[in-house]
Order: structure tokens, then sequence, then C-alpha cells
């Protein structure tokens, strides 16, 4: 079941959150966020108005999805970068792409032009899950980072959607 984030949800979002930052380069990060941090977080995407789920399997929380402006800037209000995360124990279920194709929907309602995804280049999981909902490759960006001894790159992909029938500037 994909239901609304609440901050009932923050601890395991947060244990999620935090398992990846210690073990993969799904993020970019050294060390592990506080409860204090997550709550900053949630509060701030409630505060935007960004959407933000959690997947529940048997009564927990597997995994979480959300995604904000692209930029702070006014001119990138139709664009959202997304992120995914599932719970290690939940690998290899389908929870991600579930979670991806319900977020798909939420930006098609939100008047969504464009979504963004920022991948580690060597995730050839993700960057597959992504091509087969429809996102196709836009860049990258080499030594983007350096994590786990080693320099690590970035991909880009991005999933066009109908968009606002009359944008319009701030």
């Amino acid at each position: 079941m994909i239901r609304p984030m609440t901050i009932d949800d923050l601890e395991v979002v947060n244990e999620i959150y935090n398992d990846a930052i210690l073990n993969t380069t799904a993020l970019y990060k050294y060390s592990p966020e506080t409860m204090e941090q997550r709550v900053e977080w949630f509060n701030t995407k409630v505060r935007n108005n960004d959407p933000s789920f959690v997947y529940v399997e048997d009564g927990k929380v597997a995994g979480f999805a959300t995604y904000s402006q692209f930029r702070p800037y006014p001119a990138y209000k139709y664009t959202v970068e997304h992120s995914v995360y599932v719970h290690k124990d939940h690998y290899r279920k389908g929870i991600g792409t579930k979670l991806m194709k319900h977020l798909i929907a939420e930006a098609e309602s939100r008047e969504v032009k464009t979504m963004i995804a920022c991948i580690d280049a060597s995730n050839e999981g993700s960057i597959v899950s992504h091509q087969k909902l429809g996102f196709y490759y836009t860049g990258n960006i080499k030594n983007a980072g350096y994590k786990f001894g080693r320099w690590l790159d970035i991909v880009f992909y991005q999933l066009d959607l109908k968009g606002p029938e009359n944008p319009f500037e701030l």
C-alpha cells in the first residue's frame, strides 16, 4: 500500500536513508542524519507542498519516495527531481517501481512538465528501472563525487510529462 508520509514514519524513513548513506553510492553523503534533521526535512516538504509517500508492507514502511523542485529558481517550477529509497530487506520486490509510478501520477496531477533523476553511474539497476518507466539519458558528470575511496560519476535521466496547459511566469 502506498500512502502519504506522516511524521510517525520518520524513524524508519531515516533508517532507510541512513543505510543508503553508509552502504551505497545512491547518496553522496558521508554521515548519517539525525532524527532532528529528518524532522526538519519533513517539515520543509510539508511547507513546500512537496509530495512524500511511503510504501507499507505488513504494517511496516518498506520504502519511501518524494520529489521537490529541481532548482530553487522560479523558472524551474515545472521541473522536479525525485528520490526513491527501499529498505534493504525489501530489495527486488518491485517496491521502487510502484513508488515511482505513484510519483509520476502525482507529478502529472500537479502539472509537472519534467522529472529528473540523478543516478550514480554505477547503479545499473536504477538506470534500467528508470528506462523501463520512460526516462531517457540526458547527460553525465564525471568525477562528481568521492566516496568509498573512489571517484564517482553521475548520470541524469529525464521523463517528459504533459505539463500545464497554460504555463506562466511568476
